[in-house]
């Protein structure tokens, strides 16, 4: 996917991207608001549209008899500002309003925004030099009104979590001495009273593990082995805490962070032309929980973004995949963690190629190296470059293209030869439709895909077309797909 360019200009001098209908549509929060704004991405329902140099466009929507909703949308955040009811973020009136940017440029005239724009834009932008300056009292100049009370109270909830801790250790124990193979007679009510337990010990990411052990007995033959093999890795975080004074300070941050303590960004933050890599939601009981994968051309680190809403509500923050934009990123502390905080944004730029990619025979190596700062991760994120999907007995894996060139090629063809440097894709991503899209946008040909690789296998977020070359290789000509 191609950002668009229309030439206007940013309050930084940088060129401020046009979107792509692709991209505004991945903006949605859900399906139904998807259908409603691409209704509303024609002329016809809109007066009074316009955009200016930084990146803000506005318009008039009718609605329902002679109601007219003011849109407007600051794209350099992005940020939505609409007159109707709507709870969702962005509403179908800001979709349909940058559908019609993105599909139709002579609907707006560049000019001064409305009265009502502006009002909204200015409070916006002086919120936002207000939060960033420690002389206004931005947060960098906010500190605990009382740091000795701020102290004892992490103290207190470091002793709670504690007694949580050797309490789960003690039930993990009792559980091995009785037998694994026994406990799918016990039912659910065990590891949910042992998850309450640990909510009572202010331990939510030890609850959250002892309700996934919970569901492991229902998930089929071999059950017990995946039982034992969530219980030593439980084990292994809950002597991580206990004997988190002789961590080193990153893989203790990292202790902290999987028991579920706050933690805050820190250190100095990251200014990098950050390509959005991809965007997707996941339920996590009653909130839904947004990531956004981030690559910094300049700096070369790829960065998470984490974002939360309520049940029903998408989170609010969202980026347009395939972008570019100009921002600064504060990184969280802990051994291999790449979550990021958003911070200051100078404007979005035209899009380029994909990042620099492995072969897919290297990522195992990669995940394996992120495991010995982090050994909970789940997955690694990866760009696979020059990958061919391909079926196998089980479903479908990622072959490297040039692989069948070192080894000796069966008499089946070059996909089989392909095999021994394959990457199978996971099974949560077999039922996916991006799967069929991934296989169409290759056609039996090299493409470039990013995504995250675990010990179940490989997920595909986005792809990039075989005429999208790698960063410096100097041809842009293809598209990203987003396959999540």
């Amino acid at each position: 996917m191609q950002l668009s360019h229309g030439g206007e200009t940013s309050p930084t001098g940088a060129p401020v991207a046009r979107w792509s209908v692709e991209q505004v549509l991945a903006l949605a929060p859900d399906a139904a608001s998807r259908k409603a704004g691409t209704r509303l991405g024609a002329a016809g329902p809109w007066s009074g549209t316009g955009c200016d140099a930084t990146g803000a466009v506005w318009g008039l929507c009718k609605g329902s008899g002679s109601t007219l909703y003011r849109t407007v949308v600051d794209t350099t955040g992005p940020t939505y500002a609409c007159s109707c009811p709507s709870r969702k973020f962005p509403c179908k009136h800001a979709l349909g309003l940058l559908l019609l940017r993105a599909s139709d440029d002579a609907a707006f005239r560049p000019a001064e925004p409305a009265d009502w724009a502006e009002e909204w834009l200015a409070g916006r932008r002086a919120r936002a030099a207000r939060e960033s300056s420690p002389a206004a009292g931005g947060d960098s100049a906010r500190g605990p009104a009382d740091p000795v009370a701020a102290r004892r109270r992490a103290e207190r909830r470091a002793e709670r979590v504690t007694g949580g801790a050797q309490e789960l250790e003690q039930r993990l124990a009792d559980l091995l001495r009785g037998g694994l193979a026994a406990t799918d007679r016990s039912g659910y009510g065990l590891w949910e009273e042992t998850a309450a337990r640990m909510v009572d010990a202010q331990a939510p990411g030890l609850a959250a593990r002892v309700r996934e052990l919970g569901a492991i007995t229902g998930s089929g033959a071999g059950w017990p082995v995946r039982l034992l093999e969530e219980c030593a890795l439980l084990h292994l975080l809950d002597t991580a805490w206990l004997g988190r004074d002789r961590l080193p300070d990153p893989l203790a941050a990292t202790v902290r962070t999987r028991v579920g303590l706050p933690i805050s960004a820190e250190g100095p933050p990251v200014r990098d032309h950050w390509l959005v890599l991809a965007q997707y939601d996941t339920p996590d009981g009653k909130i839904v929980t947004r990531r956004i994968w981030l690559y910094g051309r300049g700096s070369g680190r790829t960065a998470l973004l984490l974002s939360f809403g309520a049940a029903g509500r998408s989170p609010a923050q969202a980026l347009p995949v395939g972008a570019t934009i100009d921002a600064e990123l504060t990184p969280y502390p802990g051994g291999g963690q790449l979550r990021a905080e958003l911070g200051e944004q100078f404007g979005t730029t035209a899009a380029s190629g994909p990042p620099p990619g492995i072969a897919a025979a290297a990522a195992p190596a990669v995940y394996g190296n992120a495991l010995r700062e982090d050994p909970w991760l789940e997955a690694w994120p990866v760009t696979l470059r020059d990958v061919i999907p391909v079926p196998s007995k089980d479903g479908w894996q990622l072959a490297d293209a040039h692989a069948d060139s070192t080894a000796d090629e069966p008499a089946d063809g070059p996909a089989d030869a392909r095999t021994g440097s394959a990457l199978p894709i996971a099974p949560a991503a077999l039922s996916r439709p991006g799967l069929w899209k991934l296989v169409a946008l290759s056609g039996g040909g090299p493409v470039t895909v990013f995504g995250e690789i675990g010990h179940r296998g490989f997920e595909p977020f986005a792809a990039w077309d075989p005429g999208e070359g790698e960063e410096g290789a100097g041809t842009t000509s293809g598209s990203v797909v987003q396959l999540v």
